[in-house]
């Protein structure tokens, strides 16, 4: 178990009750274990009770291209957000039609509002 799972589900039994995170991943798919392992987290956190947005950012984009990640399939079951960098997904010629219908393509803006919500927890990897 994973640091953030095991955080994850000591604050889903606190008296707070359930967090918001905004998990940004930077890495491909292929960038090793611990790409899928970020995701994999991400579901833990949802289905844990929490409100998780996941942002795709730089290679991370590629997580979002067709309906080939699992986790980003239960992610968008669980009711997550997946938001992918306008930018990044740009520079990698990936436009709105190649990716899953689950993720949304947005700007800093959106992800610098979302870092500034009280109870929003930023995590990247």
């Amino acid at each position: 178990m994973t640091a953030q799972t095991a955080n994850a589900r000591s604050e889903r039994d606190s008296p707070a009750g359930p967090g918001s995170y905004l998990l940004i991943e930077s890495k491909g798919n292929w960038a090793g274990p611990t790409a899928g392992a970020f995701l994999r987290d991400a579901v833990v956190l949802a289905e844990a009770g929490h409100r998780v947005r996941v942002f795709l950012v730089e290679d991370g984009v590629f997580s979002a291209v067709g309906n080939e990640v699992a986790e980003i399939e239960r992610l968008a079951e669980l009711g997550a957000e997946i938001l992918v960098d306008d930018f990044s997904a740009a520079q990698r010629a990936l436009g709105a039609t190649t990716l899953s219908p689950h993720a949304s393509l947005v700007g800093m803006d959106v992800i610098a509002a979302a870092l500034s919500e009280d109870d929003c927890r930023g995590v990247w990897h």
